[in-house]
């Protein structure tokens, strides 16, 4: 049986995204159910009496193989908020092609999380979605390898945890807010009168990666932004319940490692289309500095293109991008 005959027989997955556990990064995956029992990328398929995604964890030295098994985006579902730390996600009964973000139009509009928000100007969220908001917050001004900056809110428990999602290189946190409706009215008002966004893409923060700005730059820049964000809450908005903060974000050790490579190239072939190939060396937020067979480049990849894309793994390879030759 050859390689692509495997290909063909082995399941499919739709993948999540990048997600970060205690134990470090995963690629988050769901067995796609009309193909078959699930099973873990690279071993056999195995029954499975629940839809809990299959996770790959992302070490270094993790090789990711894999096709495109179908064109376009899929649903990834919609979640259920119940309380504080109480949540369930749902399963696209049907799959969906995807037709909002990453989400069909059905799975949408059940989805409690849209209401978040837009819940400090309407009042209108699920109970539970409202039980969750009901706990402190924090305000932060994140900075990413190039410079480009934005402002976010976190819950209490996800307090690190949003920051290293996102990949920031420096951060601080400027309010703590007593619940989710005050942190967004804060994080309103500093984009308006701050001017700083609500989102930077990923694909920005992985290309900033091939040439990062120094250190102290970026702290510079961050400093600014966070400077100007305090005065902002400190000379009085007229909200009540929360206190402006003075505390730094603590990345991981191993990001160090991803700025101070030398010599970095993107990955040239998009990652939602086609086959792939290539060993993890190490992964910052939704970014992963990889290898190819082949080539001694190290290439950084946007690990958020698998996002909503049906995956089939096997024997897969990319080929060397034609860079490797203009390096000699």
């Amino acid at each position: 049986m050859t390689s692509a005959q495997a290909g063909r027989r082995s399941p499919l997955y739709l993948c999540s995204g990048v997600g970060w556990h205690a134990g470090g990064p995963v690629l988050s995956l769901h067995a796609v159910p009309s193909e078959g029992a699930p099973g873990r990328p690279g071993t056999a398929a195995a029954a499975t009496d629940d839809d809990r995604p299959l996770d790959l964890a992302l070490r270094p030295g993790t090789r990711v193989a894999y096709e495109i098994a179908a064109d376009g985006r899929f649903c990834l579902g919609y979640h259920r908020v119940h309380g504080r730390d109480d949540r369930t996600w749902v399963q696209c009964a049907d799959q969906a092609p995807a037709e909002r973000g990453y989400q069909c139009a059905r799975c949408f509009a059940q989805d409690d999380v849209r209401f978040m928000h837009d819940i400090h100007r309407s009042g209108i969220a699920p109970a539970g979605l409202k039980r969750y908001l009901d706990q402190p917050h924090w305000l932060y001004v994140a900075t990413f390898a190039d410079g480009s900056s934005k402002v976010g809110t976190a819950s209490h428990p996800r307090k690190r945890a949003r920051l290293v999602e996102q990949g920031a290189v420096v951060a601080q946190y400027v309010a703590h807010a007593d619940d989710g409706r005050v942190v967004r009215v804060l994080e309103d008002e500093v984009t308006r009168s701050v001017g700083l966004q609500q989102a930077v893409r990923s694909s920005t923060k992985a290309s900033s990666l091939c040439s990062p700005l120094p250190t102290v730059r970026l702290e510079r820049v961050n400093d600014g932004f966070a400077l100007a964000a305090r005065g902002l809450l400190e000379s009085g908005l007229g909200v009540d319940g929360f206190e402006v903060v003075h505390e730094e974000f603590e990345p991981p050790s191993s990001w160090s490692a991803v700025l101070g490579h030398q010599g970095l190239q993107p990955y040239a072939e998009p990652l939602g289309s086609g086959q792939h190939g290539f060993t993890i060396l190490e992964v910052l937020g939704p970014s992963a500095l990889v290898a190819i067979d082949g080539a001694d480049l190290v290439l950084v990849a946007d690990l958020s293109g698998l996002k909503g894309r049906r995956l089939r793994f096997g024997d897969f390879s990319t080929p060397v991008p034609a860079v490797q030759e203009a390096l000699f």
